[in-house]
């Protein structure tokens, strides 16, 4: 039985990688050959494939940049770059399950056995595609891919709901509805900035392939985007730089990297944007009535995990962008969690106390004691 799984785990776990990395390394190969090089090394586009496939689960790089060779860190990464392998291990994690035996014991197992293979490949891969100038972290690769692989391995099993679910659902939701309507705000800001973001890529000129694949880095940098503007409009901001910060009260920036998305900031402050805090000092309200059938307990369960969402939102959004200016860039790590907690906190108390003291303040009132 173990010998099974584990075979299983570790074909699956071969193929994960296969079916991400191979047309990765093909786009890469095809983006090589078009620009030309002065050397006919294909070790390049494919080492840098290998980079890319690593980005994509979020592995931070140390870098040397040229010419000087200045020390740079690069952990500022698309957070829809995610999908790709999202996608990957919950089609192949799928196969493992309908190649044994199915039983909570075996899946338990073979999740287990998949997830340790898995989070081994990728460390070792990313210890071996260490050059002089690029050095992918390879320590942080057992934590952020066990912990992703985990998760999403856990999606592929569907059993029937406990109680136990409700409040991460509830929770879950609202942040959903959250990033919904930031996502809405973001496509009217890039709209009305059009010619900022045709500035911008006018400036980098990168040509049909290029273009292409700008066009393509913009897309996955969208739901980093979304957080971004989600965050605005919570007060915390955002950074794009060293000391710079970006909210509705303050608007402090030296410059704009050559990211066509990035049109889409404000260029001014904006105080009448934190009317904005009302909406979620409104989700509070709106989760303790969601869960005031079942307890205080579930409502409590429900804003851990709304808190717990928005900690991982601001760690997989934010980070460096290659140069010490741009050490600091995104939503900050415990800034924008603590705002949306005390605004949803808020809400949760206004919810619990402002009927009764309505009903203390109504019982006191001669006039309505007349009425009646």
């Amino acid at each position: 039985m173990f010998q099974r799984v584990l075979w299983v785990s570790l074909t699956q776990a071969l193929r994960t990688i296969a079916l991400l990395l191979l047309p990765i390394s093909f786009l890469t190969l095809l983006a090589w050959a078009t620009a030309g090089s002065s050397t006919a090394n294909t070790a390049d586009p494919i080492r840098v494939a290998i980079w890319l496939w690593l980005a994509c689960h979020h592995i931070p790089f140390s870098l040397l940049l040229p010419p000087a060779q200045i020390s740079g860190f690069l952990s500022y990464l698309p957070l829809g770059a995610l999908i790709f392998p999202f996608l990957v291990i919950r089609k192949s994690f799928g196969r493992v399950i309908n190649h044994i035996d199915i039983g909570e014991q075996s899946i338990r197992l073979a999740r287990s056995l998949f997830t340790g293979i898995y989070s081994l490949c990728v460390t070792l891969i990313a210890w071996l595609a260490q050059t002089q100038s690029v050095k992918p972290v390879y320590y942080w690769a057992p934590l952020i891919v066990t912990a992703g692989t985990w998760l999403t391995t856990s999606t592929v099993v569907r059993k029937k709901r406990s109680l136990s679910f409700i409040p991460i659902d509830i929770g879950f939701r609202l942040i959903a509805v959250a990033l919904g309507i930031s996502s809405l705000v973001l496509a009217i800001s890039l709209f009305v900035h059009l010619e900022m973001v045709k500035d911008l890529t006018l400036v980098l000129q990168p040509g049909i392939l290029g273009g292409a694949l700008l066009l393509l880095i913009n897309i996955l940098f969208i739901p980093n985007a979304i957080v971004a503007t989600l965050s605005y409009f919570a007060g915390s901001g955002f950074a794009i730089g060293t000391e710079t910060i970006i909210s509705p009260w303050s608007h402090t920036i030296a410059e704009i990297p050559a990211l066509p998305i990035l049109g889409a900031l404000p260029t001014v402050r904006h105080p009448m944007f934190l009317i904005a805090v009302v909406f979620f000092i409104a989700m509070g309200s709106v989760l303790l009535t969601a869960t005031i059938s079942q307890s205080q307990r579930v409502t409590l369960q429900s804003f851990i995990a709304i808190i717990l969402a928005t900690l991982f939102l601001s760690i997989m959004s934010s980070g460096a962008l290659l140069t010490s200016s741009l050490d600091t860039v995104g939503v900050s790590l415990w800034k924008f969690p603590l705002t949306l907690s005390i605004e949803v906190g808020i809400g949760i108390l206004l919810g619990m106390f402002a009927p009764r003291l309505f009903d203390l303040i109504s019982a006191r009132n001669p006039l309505r004691k007349r009425g009646a």
